[in-house]
Protein backbone atom coordinates (compact mmCIF):
# COMPACT_ATOMS: atom_id res chain seq x y z
CA UNK A 1 0.00 0.00 0.00
CA UNK A 2 1.01 3.27 -0.54
CA UNK A 3 2.24 5.77 2.06
CA UNK A 4 -0.05 8.28 3.40
CA UNK A 5 0.79 11.77 2.08
CA UNK A 6 -0.55 13.91 3.96
CA UNK A 7 0.57 16.85 2.47
CA UNK A 8 -0.82 16.02 -0.84
CA UNK A 9 -4.39 14.81 0.42
CA UNK A 10 -4.49 18.30 2.22
CA UNK A 11 -3.66 20.28 -0.74
CA UNK A 12 -5.82 18.78 -3.06
CA UNK A 13 -8.94 18.56 -0.51
CA UNK A 14 -8.74 22.15 -0.09
CA UNK A 15 -8.61 22.76 -3.74
CA UNK A 16 -10.89 20.81 -5.23
CA UNK A 17 -13.04 19.29 -2.13
CA UNK A 18 -12.01 15.51 -2.22
CA UNK A 19 -8.97 12.79 -2.45
CA UNK A 20 -8.78 9.77 -4.20
CA UNK A 21 -7.59 6.67 -4.41
CA UNK A 22 -5.65 6.04 -0.66
CA UNK A 23 -5.48 2.47 -0.01
CA UNK A 24 -7.01 1.64 3.74
CA UNK A 25 -6.45 -2.41 3.54
CA UNK A 26 -5.46 -4.71 1.25
CA UNK A 27 -8.37 -6.01 -1.32
CA UNK A 28 -8.03 -9.81 1.30
CA UNK A 29 -8.93 -7.79 4.52
CA UNK A 30 -12.43 -5.91 2.75
CA UNK A 31 -13.23 -9.36 1.51
CA UNK A 32 -13.43 -10.40 5.19
CA UNK A 33 -15.31 -7.03 6.33
CA UNK A 34 -17.50 -8.40 3.11
CA UNK A 35 -18.31 -11.94 4.76
CA UNK A 36 -18.31 -10.38 8.32
CA UNK A 37 -21.41 -8.24 6.63
CA UNK A 38 -23.11 -10.71 5.46
CA UNK A 39 -22.82 -13.34 7.72
CA UNK A 40 -24.88 -11.05 9.73
CA UNK A 41 -27.17 -9.42 7.02
CA UNK A 42 -30.27 -11.65 8.40
CA UNK A 43 -29.92 -10.24 11.54
CA UNK A 44 -29.47 -6.79 10.65
CA UNK A 45 -32.50 -6.93 8.02
CA UNK A 46 -34.66 -8.46 11.12
CA UNK A 47 -33.54 -5.77 13.77
CA UNK A 48 -35.57 -3.32 11.72
CA UNK A 49 -32.91 -0.86 11.77
CA UNK A 50 -32.24 -0.31 7.46
CA UNK A 51 -34.23 2.21 5.95
CA UNK A 52 -34.55 3.81 2.02
CA UNK A 53 -31.70 2.08 1.19
CA UNK A 54 -29.22 2.80 3.73
CA UNK A 55 -27.82 1.72 6.88
CA UNK A 56 -26.73 4.07 9.60
CA UNK A 57 -24.74 4.57 12.12
CA UNK A 58 -23.52 1.05 12.04
CA UNK A 59 -19.92 1.95 13.77
CA UNK A 60 -22.78 2.11 16.94
CA UNK A 61 -24.27 -1.64 16.62
CA UNK A 62 -21.82 -3.44 14.28
CA UNK A 63 -18.54 -4.49 15.56
CA UNK A 64 -16.13 -4.79 12.86
CA UNK A 65 -17.84 -1.27 11.52
CA UNK A 66 -16.40 -0.01 15.07
CA UNK A 67 -12.86 -1.26 14.11
CA UNK A 68 -13.04 0.08 10.58
CA UNK A 69 -14.14 3.47 11.55
CA UNK A 70 -10.73 3.24 13.43
CA UNK A 71 -8.56 2.03 10.72
CA UNK A 72 -5.22 4.26 11.40
CA UNK A 73 -4.66 4.75 7.60
CA UNK A 74 -8.13 6.40 7.31
CA UNK A 75 -7.13 8.52 10.15
CA UNK A 76 -3.88 9.60 9.02
CA UNK A 77 -5.58 10.57 5.85
CA UNK A 78 -8.88 12.41 7.73
CA UNK A 79 -6.30 14.15 9.90
CA UNK A 80 -4.67 16.00 6.77
CA UNK A 81 -7.85 17.14 6.29
CA UNK A 82 -9.79 18.35 9.03
CA UNK A 83 -6.87 17.64 12.05
CA UNK A 84 -5.90 15.77 14.70
CA UNK A 85 -9.08 15.66 17.43
CA UNK A 86 -11.44 13.60 15.57
CA UNK A 87 -14.97 12.36 16.17
CA UNK A 88 -17.15 10.08 13.56
CA UNK A 89 -20.39 11.58 13.81
CA UNK A 90 -22.00 8.95 11.07
CA UNK A 91 -21.36 5.68 9.47
CA UNK A 92 -23.61 4.23 6.52
CA UNK A 93 -23.51 1.50 4.30
CA UNK A 94 -24.85 2.38 0.90
CA UNK A 95 -25.28 -1.46 -0.92
CA UNK A 96 -26.72 -1.11 -5.02
CA UNK A 97 -28.00 -4.61 -5.43
CA UNK A 98 -27.04 -5.68 -8.83
CA UNK A 99 -29.18 -4.79 -11.97
CA UNK A 100 -31.74 -1.96 -9.74
CA UNK A 101 -32.63 1.41 -9.78
CA UNK A 102 -31.61 3.12 -6.72
CA UNK A 103 -29.48 5.96 -6.97
CA UNK A 104 -27.60 9.48 -5.52
CA UNK A 105 -29.34 12.41 -6.59
CA UNK A 106 -26.93 15.42 -6.91
CA UNK A 107 -26.74 16.92 -3.63
CA UNK A 108 -24.33 18.77 -1.21
CA UNK A 109 -24.31 16.80 2.77
CA UNK A 110 -24.26 19.50 4.73
CA UNK A 111 -27.14 20.97 3.64
CA UNK A 112 -28.54 19.18 6.10
CA UNK A 113 -26.14 18.15 8.54
CA UNK A 114 -26.93 21.07 11.20
CA UNK A 115 -22.92 21.40 12.08
CA UNK A 116 -21.92 24.85 13.08
CA UNK A 117 -18.28 24.37 11.23
CA UNK A 118 -18.77 23.10 8.11
CA UNK A 119 -15.04 22.74 6.96
CA UNK A 120 -14.39 20.87 10.19
CA UNK A 121 -15.82 17.56 8.68
CA UNK A 122 -14.89 15.12 6.31
CA UNK A 123 -16.52 11.82 4.76
CA UNK A 124 -14.60 8.71 4.24
CA UNK A 125 -16.25 6.66 1.68
CA UNK A 126 -14.99 3.03 1.56
CA UNK A 127 -15.01 0.51 -1.32
CA UNK A 128 -15.55 -3.16 0.28
CA UNK A 129 -15.70 -4.30 -3.24
CA UNK A 130 -15.21 -3.09 -6.45
CA UNK A 131 -16.61 -0.41 -7.42
CA UNK A 132 -16.98 0.67 -10.83
CA UNK A 133 -18.89 2.97 -13.49
CA UNK A 134 -21.02 0.27 -14.62
CA UNK A 135 -22.53 -0.48 -10.46
CA UNK A 136 -23.26 3.02 -9.74
CA UNK A 137 -19.62 4.82 -8.49
CA UNK A 138 -19.85 8.23 -6.78
CA UNK A 139 -19.29 11.43 -9.19
CA UNK A 140 -17.79 14.49 -7.69
CA UNK A 141 -17.56 18.00 -9.72
CA UNK A 142 -14.36 19.16 -8.82
CA UNK A 143 -13.79 22.47 -6.33
CA UNK A 144 -17.93 22.84 -6.27
CA UNK A 145 -17.26 22.95 -2.15
CA UNK A 146 -15.93 26.30 -2.82
CA UNK A 147 -19.67 28.23 -3.53
CA UNK A 148 -20.74 27.50 -0.09
CA UNK A 149 -24.32 25.39 0.28
CA UNK A 150 -26.78 26.05 -2.35
CA UNK A 151 -30.79 25.14 -2.68
CA UNK A 152 -32.03 22.08 -2.96
CA UNK A 153 -35.32 20.22 -3.67
CA UNK A 154 -36.96 17.49 -1.62
CA UNK A 155 -38.69 15.29 -4.72
CA UNK A 156 -39.01 12.59 -2.26
CA UNK A 157 -38.10 9.68 -5.34
CA UNK A 158 -38.55 6.20 -3.93
CA UNK A 159 -35.64 5.21 -6.05
CA UNK A 160 -33.44 7.72 -4.30
CA UNK A 161 -30.98 6.59 -1.53
CA UNK A 162 -31.56 10.12 0.06
CA UNK A 163 -34.45 10.76 2.81
CA UNK A 164 -35.60 13.68 1.74
CA UNK A 165 -34.64 12.97 -2.52
CA UNK A 166 -32.62 15.87 -2.31
CA UNK A 167 -31.52 17.43 -5.27
CA UNK A 168 -29.57 20.63 -5.89
CA UNK A 169 -31.38 23.44 -7.94
CA UNK A 170 -28.32 23.87 -10.32
CA UNK A 171 -27.23 22.15 -13.80
CA UNK A 172 -24.41 20.05 -13.22
CA UNK A 173 -21.89 20.36 -16.35
CA UNK A 174 -21.23 16.70 -17.14
CA UNK A 175 -18.15 17.42 -18.72
CA UNK A 176 -16.63 18.47 -15.15
CA UNK A 177 -17.65 15.00 -13.47
CA UNK A 178 -15.01 12.39 -12.17
CA UNK A 179 -15.90 9.13 -11.08
CA UNK A 180 -14.72 7.80 -8.22
CA UNK A 181 -13.66 4.59 -9.70
CA UNK A 182 -11.81 2.17 -6.48
CA UNK A 183 -10.64 -0.86 -5.64
CA UNK A 184 -11.17 -3.51 -2.55
CA UNK A 185 -9.96 -1.37 0.65
CA UNK A 186 -9.73 1.77 -1.00
CA UNK A 187 -11.44 4.24 -0.20
CA UNK A 188 -12.03 8.71 -1.29
CA UNK A 189 -12.48 11.68 1.04
CA UNK A 190 -14.79 14.45 0.04
CA UNK A 191 -15.70 17.89 1.88
CA UNK A 192 -19.71 18.05 2.61
CA UNK A 193 -20.26 21.16 0.77
CA UNK A 194 -18.87 19.09 -2.60
CA UNK A 195 -21.74 18.13 -5.35
CA UNK A 196 -21.72 14.79 -5.72
CA UNK A 197 -23.93 12.01 -6.70
CA UNK A 198 -24.19 8.20 -7.82
CA UNK A 199 -26.03 6.71 -10.91
CA UNK A 200 -27.66 3.26 -10.80
CA UNK A 201 -26.02 -0.04 -10.49
CA UNK A 202 -26.98 -1.86 -14.07
CA UNK A 203 -24.09 -4.14 -13.62
CA UNK A 204 -24.24 -8.11 -12.42
CA UNK A 205 -22.38 -7.14 -9.40
CA UNK A 206 -23.06 -5.98 -5.83
CA UNK A 207 -21.83 -2.57 -5.42
CA UNK A 208 -20.16 -2.05 -1.62
CA UNK A 209 -19.62 1.47 0.09
CA UNK A 210 -19.41 2.40 3.58
CA UNK A 211 -19.36 6.18 4.30
CA UNK A 212 -17.36 7.22 7.62
CA UNK A 213 -18.66 10.79 8.65
CA UNK A 214 -15.33 12.57 10.60
CA UNK A 215 -15.72 16.05 12.31
CA UNK A 216 -13.19 17.75 14.45
CA UNK A 217 -14.07 17.97 18.26
CA UNK A 218 -14.59 21.53 18.43
CA UNK A 219 -17.64 20.99 15.77
CA UNK A 220 -20.99 21.91 17.18
CA UNK A 221 -24.89 20.40 16.46
CA UNK A 222 -27.08 23.74 15.88
CA UNK A 223 -30.18 22.39 14.25
CA UNK A 224 -30.87 19.82 16.64
CA UNK A 225 -31.86 19.74 20.48
CA UNK A 226 -28.50 16.94 21.10
CA UNK A 227 -26.20 15.18 18.95
CA UNK A 228 -23.81 12.51 19.49
CA UNK A 229 -20.03 11.27 18.34
CA UNK A 230 -17.34 8.78 18.84
CA UNK A 231 -13.59 9.70 19.52
CA UNK A 232 -11.17 7.90 17.72
CA UNK A 233 -8.23 10.20 17.49
CA UNK A 234 -6.91 12.66 20.00
CA UNK A 235 -8.98 14.01 22.79
CA UNK A 236 -12.26 15.98 22.96
CA UNK A 237 -11.37 18.82 25.09
CA UNK A 238 -15.25 20.27 24.04
CA UNK A 239 -17.77 17.95 25.01
CA UNK A 240 -20.20 19.26 22.31
CA UNK A 241 -21.46 15.50 21.54
CA UNK A 242 -22.52 13.21 23.95
CA UNK A 243 -19.62 10.15 23.45
CA UNK A 244 -21.17 7.15 22.13
CA UNK A 245 -19.83 3.92 23.19
CA UNK A 246 -18.32 0.99 21.15
CA UNK A 247 -20.62 -2.04 20.92
CA UNK A 248 -19.42 -4.55 23.15
CA UNK A 249 -21.29 -7.18 20.74
CA UNK A 250 -22.91 -6.76 17.34
CA UNK A 251 -26.72 -5.62 17.39
CA UNK A 252 -26.91 -5.56 21.45
CA UNK A 253 -29.84 -4.37 23.27
CA UNK A 254 -27.53 -1.64 24.36
CA UNK A 255 -26.41 -0.60 20.94
CA UNK A 256 -29.62 -0.80 19.36
CA UNK A 257 -30.54 1.96 22.28
CA UNK A 258 -28.04 3.91 20.89
CA UNK A 259 -28.72 3.63 17.50
CA UNK A 260 -32.08 4.76 18.35
CA UNK A 261 -30.71 7.81 20.12
CA UNK A 262 -27.77 8.53 17.17
CA UNK A 263 -31.00 8.47 14.41
CA UNK A 264 -33.64 10.61 16.28
CA UNK A 265 -30.58 13.40 16.50
CA UNK A 266 -29.70 13.13 12.89
CA UNK A 267 -33.33 13.07 12.01
CA UNK A 268 -34.09 16.04 13.44
CA UNK A 269 -31.12 18.07 11.46
CA UNK A 270 -31.96 16.21 8.32
CA UNK A 271 -35.55 17.00 7.81
CA UNK A 272 -35.61 20.58 9.37
CA UNK A 273 -38.06 22.54 7.28
CA UNK A 274 -39.18 19.59 5.25
CA UNK A 275 -42.66 19.13 4.13
CA UNK A 276 -42.94 15.34 4.86
CA UNK A 277 -41.05 12.67 6.03
CA UNK A 278 -39.32 9.68 4.84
Amino acid sequence: MQTIDKQAIGDRYANEGFYFPIDAMTPGQAADYRDEFESLEDAIEGSGIGRGGQLNQMHAVLCFVNEIVRNERILDAVEAAIGPDLLVWGSTFFIKEPRTTGFVSWHQDLRYWGLEDEDAMVSAWLALGPVTKANGCMQFVPASHTGGLLEHKDRFDADNFLYRGQEVQVDVDEAKIVHVELEPGQFSLHHGHLLHASPANHSDIRRWGLTINYIAAHNRQVVADRDFAMLVRGKDAHGNFQPVPAPESDLSDDALRWHRKLLAAKDQATFDGATQRA
